[in-house]
């Protein structure tokens, strides 16, 4: 965990001056080795383990400019709130809600590959564009037990130094989730911290055993599993998702 580290907790950071751009085009504009793992793991596993009631209501939190966690979510969720803090990750949500990038459809080509229940979608991106709704709002601003279905990736550990907040952010998703509801939740490994365009912001660097405690008390947890990157983004040593269900 982050112990001896300088301590930057999640409010110090200015999210507003988030370069929104940046971080698409570094992490997003084409479909990764690594993230067709992640989508593997993820898609795989809602498809076990969908809610069974309709109308359900899905939350990706902390979205950036990421929309596979709510493509992933769109045969389960009636409607999807995307949860963002910075003002130029939710301009960047909304407008490529209306006119998704490229790259998305190859994302969801991966996404889709032998399920069923995503071939169904004629057009994907206007229903997304249809039921997802971009809200201001942080992890600890989430109300507990609201949702069906829910995603967070590389949120908890990528806000903060400290191990506390973590914890808290990581908790703080999952009590979102109403009981028995299913989750997908992915961190950057061993994070020393990242730089979208000029401006260099906090990581807590966390491993499997992390956060296997950190889920144990509020999830029934599924799988833990590393992610291996041969492409690494810099500063972090590969991926973790975790799958489970809200206790």
């Amino acid at each position: 965990m982050c112990q001896g580290e300088p301590s930057v907790v999640n409010a110090d950071v200015s999210w507003d001056e988030f370069d929104s751009e940046f971080y698409y085009r570094h992490n997003y504009d084409k479909l990764r080795d690594d993230d067709a793992r992640i989508i593997k793991i993820v898609a795989d596993f809602f498809e076990r383990a969908r809610p069974r009631q309709w109308p359900t209501q899905a939350i990706d939190v902390g979205s950036g400019t990421n929309l596979y966690p709510a493509m992933m979510m769109l045969p389960y969720s009636s409607g999807v709130t995307l949860i963002e803090p910075a003002f130029t990750n939710r301009k960047w949500l909304s407008d490529a809600l209306l006119q998704p990038q490229q790259s998305w459809e190859e994302f969801w080509t991966a996404i889709a590959d032998g399920r069923p229940e995503y071939k169904t979608f004629a057009n994907p991106f206007e229903v997304l564009a249809d039921r997802a709704e971009v809200l201001k709002g942080n992890v600890f601003t989430l109300e507990p037990d609201q949702f069906d279905v829910g995603t967070m990736f590389f949120v908890a550990e990528s806000i903060t130094t400290r191990d506390d907040e973590f914890e808290r952010a990581t908790r703080q998703f999952v009590r979102s989730l109403k009981l028995r509801a299913p989750f997908a939740a992915a961190f950057m490994r061993d994070s020393a911290g990242y730089l979208v365009g000029e401006q260099f912001f906090p990581a807590c660097s966390v491993d499997e055993k992390d956060i296997e405690a950190c889920l144990a008390p509020v999830a029934r947890i599924d799988d833990i599993r590393t992610v291996e990157s041969h492409d690494l983004r810099d500063g972090y040593c590969g991926m973790i998702v975790a799958t489970g269900w809200k206790r």
